[in-house]
């Protein structure tokens, strides 16, 4: 007996088997779904691909130089921020291991390997504590000598990044930069070969992958990207979703014209699902306080490759690296003293997001619960990054434009496109027609940070 016709959703069955147009529509969104979920797996991996990018585009070459800057609005940047200055560079270990000589002092460092997955602290964060060490970052599959009483860190890729800050303590902004051009980094085995320190504070620079994260352009550098790199084993199932969708290591990348379009619509909807985690995510442990809008960045709370006992935290990984770069254990650390921590706040008071051309005001209780310092930065919604206004700058610092303020009493912070009469030191100017959203740092957290004794005041918007 003939089994009738039926309709499953979009598509039409007969006898078991689609027909018509229903099976090129069935295979088409097999393809998209596809890569729609690949695309926020591998975002991570070509955001890294946009720092290095950004470092080759300024003249910052792979093993032989790093930047050092002061940053500032001009530096554009998922969530990079002025608190401190940052030190960088790409180091290929195709030829050989990386060594990195960090001198006593305040550092905060990490190396993360190009899926921006983490490979070690330095600094106060990492095993040398502050009192300075030799770090020695090898490839996959190195099995050569290594220095005595150096600390290793094993890379599952041949390109890995380097970041580390200097505090500027007691405001030295000066003293911080020269910090970190006391730090050398060299090959293994060419002990004389220092990578040169080069200041790129006034330089304009773009270290993001937003000119490719909408289009056919995220799949061919993914695609370079898969070529140069190894293979890295836990992610063998999302190699083979790749693979489905027409992008294979030694195969080359060159999709017709319907296959393109459906790549280029997937790379648009995974960029929405990813700022969707970021801005408007529904999981309730995002929040802070519960009579705040204020959320917390990150959502694990104890590793830097978002791990939790039931596996990978996929939400939780999108939505941190649709807005920042890198990671590493101390910058999701929730503990007395440890690290820092980061919360978000894109609406206002009533829920609204905030409006580039709307004045608001925020009111921070004092003391801050800070031992070592805080800021408030702002950021364009549209980039991610500092937000670029006629003001030049984006962040209001407790070491900086707040460091007179008394020891007790809260401080009331200005935002918006004019300054308020009489305030304008604890004003951050916004752009009309731009949507902006905020980070709240503390570095050196106390306890009142996490007993919910002490919170902040939500941004109100002027009536």
């Amino acid at each position: 007996m003939t089994a009738p016709a039926m309709v499953d959703n979009r598509y039409e069955f007969a006898n078991g088997y689609p027909i018509g147009s229903s099976a090129t529509r069935a295979w088409d969104d097999s393809v998209f779904q596809r890569a729609v979920v690949a695309y926020r797996f591998w975002y991570p991996t070509v955001s890294m691909e946009g720092i290095f990018n950004g470092n080759r585009e300024i003249g910052l070459n792979d093993n032989r130089a790093v930047g050092i800057a002061s940053t500032g609005p001009r530096h554009v940047g998922f969530t990079l921020n002025s608190d401190t200055p940052y030190g960088a560079a790409v180091l290929d270990l195709s030829a050989g291991p990386m060594v990195v000589e960090l001198p006593p002092g305040p550092y905060i460092g990490l190396v993360d390997d190009h899926h921006q997955r983490w490979i070690t602290d330095l600094g106060i964060p990492g095993p040398d504590r502050g009192q300075g060490g030799t770090y020695v970052i090898v490839p996959p599959g190195y099995a050569g000598a290594l220095p005595d009483r150096a600390h290793v860190g094993r890379s599952a890729s041949f390109k890995v990044l380097l970041a580390v800050r200097a505090l500027p303590l007691g405001g030295d902004l000066a003293e911080a930069m020269d910090a970190l051009r006391a730090v050398r980094v060299h090959p293994l085995e060419e002990a004389g070969a220092v990578l040169d320190i080069i200041d790129t504070t006034e330089l304009a620079m773009d270290s993001t992958c937003l000119c490719w994260e909408a289009d056919i352009s995220y799949w061919r550098v993914l695609h370079g990207i898969l070529e140069t790199e190894p293979v890295v084993p836990e992610f063998l199932p999302m190699y083979g979703l790749l693979g489905a969708i027409g992008l294979e290591r030694g195969v080359r990348f060159a999709p017709d014209r319907r296959s393109a379009a459906l790549l280029t619509a997937a790379a648009r909807t995974g960029r929405g699902q990813l700022l969707v985690s970021a801005f408007a995510s529904g999981r309730p442990d995002r929040v802070a306080w519960p009579d705040r809008r204020w959320e917390w960045v990150g959502l694990v709370a104890d590793n830097g490759d978002f791990r939790t006992a039931s596996g990978l935290d996929l939400e939780a990984r999108d939505r941190w690296f649709a807005q920042a770069i890198i990671a590493s254990p101390a910058m999701f650390r929730r503990q007395v003293g440890g690290g820092s921590l980061y919360w978000l706040a894109m609406r206002d008071g009533r829920g609204d997001y905030l409006d580039g051309s709307a004045t608001y005001t925020l009111d921070i209780p004092r003391p801050v619960p800070a031992g070592l310092f805080w800021s408030v930065t702002v950021y364009d919604a549209q980039t991610r990054s500092q937000i670029q206004a006629d003001q030049g700058k984006a962040a209001l610092r407790s070491l900086f434009e707040l460091c007179d303020l008394p020891p007790d009493g809260p401080v009331r912070l200005h935002f918006g496109p004019i300054p308020p009469d009489g305030d304008e030191t604890r004003w951050l100017q916004t752009v009309p027609g731009r949507g902006w959203f905020a980070y709240l740092r503390i570095y050196g957290p106390e306890e009142a940070a996490f007993d919910q004794t002490w919170r902040p005041g939500d941004f109100e918007r002027a009536s």
